[in-house]
């Protein structure tokens, strides 16, 4: 890419909830980013992506025609910015969802991470997407941004107050998200990315590969 090429920033709300503050919270980072000389910025709210909540087993079966209306946006972006509530000390299933649905289109890309909560402030929703998104070949900068009690850090319009200590974490985010996109947007054009196919299959199969019975797997023997 040119060195004054801007890259394509794509911000995910992972929360479909009813009454979510997760709209309110990636307007935050996106207002930000928009600011920026290096960033381009798309929303994906994943509400309105209206991906299904049943998937196949059968790798190859088509996709369903939403999971294929938001694949180009997931392919063009170079970064993402995954906004997550924390539930259940953990991240949404619509999340999750979204994430397995796709492959490549994460490949060598760098996620950001900003998550809301109570006295956790999403932090063990973090821990878990970072997991998650290095199996998927992503790379989870150390960066992030999280809100401790976010009710209590709104403004007189409902919008998060500004804070010196959250923008510096998301402008710091936001510098790491942009070397990285940069170096692998580079890697990616002239090397290409090369994961085995089984991989795939691999992170969806699961003890009930192959028509096996579940009810057939051998149990531990537990004494005492």
């Amino acid at each position: 890419m040119a060195e004054k090429e801007r890259l394509r920033l794509a911000i995910i709300i992972g929360s479909v909830r009813k009454g979510r503050f997760g709209h309110v919270a990636a307007e935050w980072p996106a207002s930000r980013a928009r600011l920026r000389p290096d960033f381009d910025v798309d929303v994906i709210d994943l509400a309105t992506a209206w991906l299904p909540d049943v998937m196949s087993a059968d790798l190859s079966a088509p996709r369903p025609q939403a999971v294929k209306d938001l694949a180009p946006r997931l392919e063009a972006a170079d970064a993402f910015v995954v906004v997550t509530p924390e539930h259940n000390q953990t991240f949404p299933a619509s999340l999750k969802n979204a994430i397995d649905r796709y492959d490549a289109e994460w490949h060598a890309k760098p996620v950001g991470l900003l998550s809301y909560g109570g006295s956790s402030s999403g932090l063990c929703a973090v821990a878990a997407l970072r997991q998650v998104f290095g199996d998927v070949h992503a790379v989870a900068v150390h960066a992030c941004v999280s809100f401790h009690n976010y009710w209590e850090r709104l403004g007189p319009d409902g919008s998060l107050a500004a804070s010196d200590d959250r923008d510096r974490s998301a402008r710091l985010m936001f510098d790491r998200l942009g070397w990285w996109a940069g170096v692998l947007h580079r890697a990616r054009a002239e090397r290409g990315y090369p994961v085995p196919q089984v991989n795939r299959q691999e992170r969806n199969t699961s003890w009930t590969a192959s028509g096996s019975d579940v009810s057939a797997i051998p149990r531990p023997t537990l004494s005492g």
